[in-house]
């Protein structure tokens, strides 16, 4: 929630360890992996790809040539990219899980319309959450007919924990952080034998992260489809990371896809959880120690994920770092856009997007060495939409209904 230190901090750091633009791009996330996913995902019968929206108001006021606007918050009604990876992964856990008991051939397609559910009874599934990837795996875990259990830590929003439980999931509040609920969701589950679907690849916890990467990963394929179709090609695109799951999905596929024609990859983070900023400085993951709380609340993580690692450690062209107070301006900004521009809601951790140009805005020096200038054409992706209304109109002073009716 907001508090009364908005920092209108920023930073940027280079990476310099990234790969040249012709490389071919490392890492687990594969072109048949997304292929997969987009063919599964695009067959659940609430799929529909998500608005590119152009910003031309915007980009002429901070002197960029274009700025278009990936608005997630509209995905499968819950406010959020995350069904992509989590509810996806839900599936794919579970679709091994007929598969044990004799049932051949489940596709998460079919288990997302829930024709397989009777051969779910007894299946628990485990997850932590800051709050839209519990409410995705929620979600996910009902329309497939199992029950799922969520790890949250306790400075999560009284909104962001009924939504998960009106999706009929037992919600589990910790004490902590964010990798502290990892921690206990991890625990729990051993104990009691059920499988976990988290974003983060610890040791050989690695498939489950994977296919919540290669969810993701249809962010990606929709802007392809859009470029395919004649839409300008990016000079940039900005990707917030958290664990750094949806950063590197966004960054493997469109370095698959368009090679040493790739835009520059940026990762934003907030300054109080900046984990993948710190390992791209170190040259190496670096746990962050001490409280990593951020108003930017699905981004307050304190370790990247290994699998997130192997993309972003040579993927990230660089890191922008910035205070919440420009996440807060972004959100403002996005609900009273100037001429030319529609009215958009955003969450805090979309707004950090626009609110990381605004802060360059006010540094030329620090986008003068992201090689932002009159001519670049700028990707940005809107996370989420206000999935804690009265958050929301705390920060912008409008309800979402009144700025986008």
């Amino acid at each position: 929630m907001p508090g009364p230190a908005q920092s209108r901090s920023v930073r940027i750091a280079m990476n310099a360890a990234a790969a040249p633009r012709e490389a071919p791009p490392a890492g687990p996330l594969t072109p048949t992996g997304f292929a997969d996913a987009y063919r599964e995902i695009g067959a659940w019968p609430a799929y529909a790809p998500t608005p590119l929206t152009p910003l031309p108001g915007l980009a002429a006021e901070l002197g960029l040539g274009a700025i278009h606007y990936k608005d997630e918050g509209g995905r499968f009604g819950l406010g959020s990219f995350k069904p992509l990876g989590g509810a996806y992964a839900v599936a794919r856990t579970l679709a091994r899980a007929p598969a044990a008991r004799g049932i051949a051939d489940v596709a998460a397609a079919d288990l997302m319309a829930g024709r397989h559910a009777g051969d779910l009874d007894g299946i628990t599934l485990v997850s932590a959450t800051d709050g839209n990837h519990g409410r995705a795996v929620a979600w996910g875990a009902r329309a497939c007919g199992a029950r799922a259990r969520i790890f949250a830590h306790d400075q999560m929003s009284a909104a962001r924990r009924a939504a998960i439980e009106a999706l009929g999931a037992e919600l589990v509040i910790c004490p902590g952080g964010y990798d502290d609920s990892v921690r206990e969701a991890f625990r729990v589950a051993g104990e009691n034998g059920w499988p976990v679907v988290q974003d983060t690849a610890i040791g050989d916890y690695r498939d489950v992260p994977i296919d919540i990467c290669h969810g993701y990963g249809v962010i990606a394929a929709e802007v392809l489809e859009g470029l395919a179709a004649g839409a300008p090609p990016f000079s940039h695109v900005i990707v917030q990371a958290g664990v750094g799951g949806v950063a590197a999905a966004i960054c493997a596929r469109l370095w698959q896809a368009l090679g040493a024609a790739r835009p520059r990859f940026i990762v934003l983070e907030p300054d109080n959880a900046a984990c993948v900023t710190a390992s791209l400085e170190a040259g190496r993951r670096v746990t962050l120690t001490g409280d990593t709380h951020t108003a930017m609340a699905g981004l307050a993580c304190g370790e990247v994920s290994e699998i997130a690692w192997e993309v972003l450690a040579t993927g990230a062209d660089a890191a922008i770092v910035i205070g919440d107070g420009w996440a807060f301006e972004g959100m403002r900004r996005l609900a009273a856009p100037l001429a030319g521009d529609p009215p958009i809601v955003a969450g805090e951790c979309a707004g950090g997007a626009v609110g990381a140009l605004l802060a360059l805005a006010e540094q030329p020096a620090l986008a003068g060495a992201l090689g932002l200038d009159g001519a670049s054409t700028i990707l940005l992706i809107g996370t989420e939409g206000a999935t804690d209304a009265a958050i929301y109109a705390e920060i912008v002073g409008r309800t979402p209904a009144e700025v986008a009716p």
